[in-house]
């Protein structure tokens, strides 16, 4: 071959080599999935900004940013350090970008604003928990989801994390036998418990009350565990503690009078993150971050207790409370064959201890020891296994921890109904808030 003739022929294959490369990293590129966030606070960008951007970047990219303050979604865009475009109007923002995946981070209260515009606009939704904060909000979510043909997911981390996933696998294996009733107990310490009645969660309005913000959580994974539904609510709750329940108040921490007396002052100025947020950022829609815990205006519950009964006939016996001295939960499950149980309490930074213990005591039979690691990090690694499972599936889910709407939906009910059952004394059936009839087994 002369040298005429190969350079000919060489750089026709160079050229299209090259071409196959640009073509391949362009499908790349427009192949990710297109992400729009609502509500870029603390939840937002800690949990679906900048670590999605760190563990997907070759699969997603952010088109999108909206929250009301304009400061705060300013600082959010630098915290991720993208360079989509940012907005406070969510139509705006919708019809421009339009997204694929639309994820709803915003005031509990909201959300069925932004979820049913969201599906509406043609993008499929990813929900912070609780879906939503009553009834006929989660009725209109509902409706939307069947009427547009977008899916939701809403997004259960506690399932992910290996304990409580153990949990599962062992009753789902028989081992207590059928399972007859649960005990369930949650207990907030003075810290993290205190930290709800300083925020925009200590209203209703904004939050459903812990019964609906926190608890759904809660509920969830009863639903998940037992594999079945709520049929039937009943409640007490009262305010005790916070609120105005104490001699002293003021409007927050930082300029408080009362810094010496009061045990819960906080000092938002040592940390950066939530002053870059918040604090810089209060001139535009004068949200104080560190609210005092003691004002007059605080309309949930400190202390609850709640009563459930499943389509299975399974009874539980649940309780939040938000100022113990410790933070953790216990959880029983009773069965025709042996008791399972675990007490998990969260770990002091001086404590060595890095795994979780979950006993299985048998009828006529011995009692076991089974220890889970929970030395990973963001919720003992549920965080990570949840966000793969939502942005990098691989088709398989054999603890059935994906979560959709109807899993949204009953989670929140519970803490609706229970909410609704404290306000009239009596108890409240699942069937008559929505639509969805209880199944005795998940679908």
């Amino acid at each position: 071959m002369d040298r005429k003739t190969f350079v000919k022929q060489t750089s026709g294959a160079m050229a299209g080599v090259l071409l196959a490369d640009s073509l391949l990293a362009h499908s790349r590129f427009y192949n990710k999935q297109r992400i729009a966030m609502v509500g870029t606070g603390h939840r937002g960008t800690s949990m679906w900004g900048i670590p999605v951007l760190e563990e997907f970047k070759d699969k997603v990219e952010f088109v999108g940013l909206c929250d009301i303050n304009p400061g705060r979604v300013e600082t959010a865009k630098k915290m991720l350090k993208v360079t989509c475009p940012v907005f406070t109007d969510f139509d705006k923002m919708m019809k421009e970008v339009k997204p694929d995946r639309l994820i709803v981070t915003t005031v509990d209260g909201t959300h069925n604003q932004f979820t049913v515009k969201g599906m509406e606009y043609g993008a499929d939704i990813i929900s912070e928990k609780p879906m939503t904060t009553d009834e006929f909000k989660c009725q209109e979510i509902l409706d939307a989801e069947q009427r547009t043909g977008k899916k939701i997911t809403v997004t259960f981390n506690y399932r992910y994390s290996p304990h409580r996933q153990k949990l599962y696998e062992l009753l789902r294996s028989g081992v207590i036998g059928t399972i007859t009733s649960a005990d369930f107990h949650w207990y907030l310490d003075i810290h993290h418990g205190a930290d709800y009645f300083r925020r925009w969660h200590r209203l209703r309005k904004n939050s459903g009350s812990l019964l609906v913000h926190k608890a759904s959580h809660h509920f969830d994974l009863l639903n998940w565990w037992l594999d079945s539904e709520p049929e039937e609510v009943f409640g007490y709750g009262a305010l005790d503690f916070y609120g105005r329940n104490n001699s002293f108040r003021h409007t927050d921490c930082r300029s408080c009078p009362y810094t010496k007396e009061c045990k819960f002052y906080w000092d938002i100025t040592k940390d950066q993150r939530l002053v870059d947020l918040y604090v810089k950022n209060y001139e535009y829609d004068h949200y104080l971050r560190d609210g005092c815990v003691w004002k007059e205006d605080i309309d949930i519950f400190d202390k609850m207790a709640v009563q459930i009964k499943y389509a299975n006939k399974v009874q539980v016996s649940y309780s939040l409370f938000a100022y113990s001295p410790y933070e953790g939960y216990r959880i029983a499950f009773n069965g025709t064959k042996g008791r399972l149980e675990a007490w998990i309490k969260e770990m002091e930074p001086w404590e060595e201890d890095h795994f979780d213990e979950i006993q299985l005591t048998t009828s006529f039979g011995k009692r076991e020891i089974i220890r889970i690691d929970n030395s990973e990090a963001g919720h003992g690694g549920g965080d990570v296994r949840l966000r793969k499972h939502v942005f990098d599936p691989d088709g398989n889910d054999p603890w059935k921890q994906a979560a959709g709407s109807r899993d949204g939906a009953m989670s929140c009910l519970i803490g609706i109904a229970a909410r609704n059952s404290i306000d009239t004394g009596k108890p409240v059936r699942i069937e008559n808030l929505v639509s969805l009839k209880p199944q005795a087994k998940k679908a």
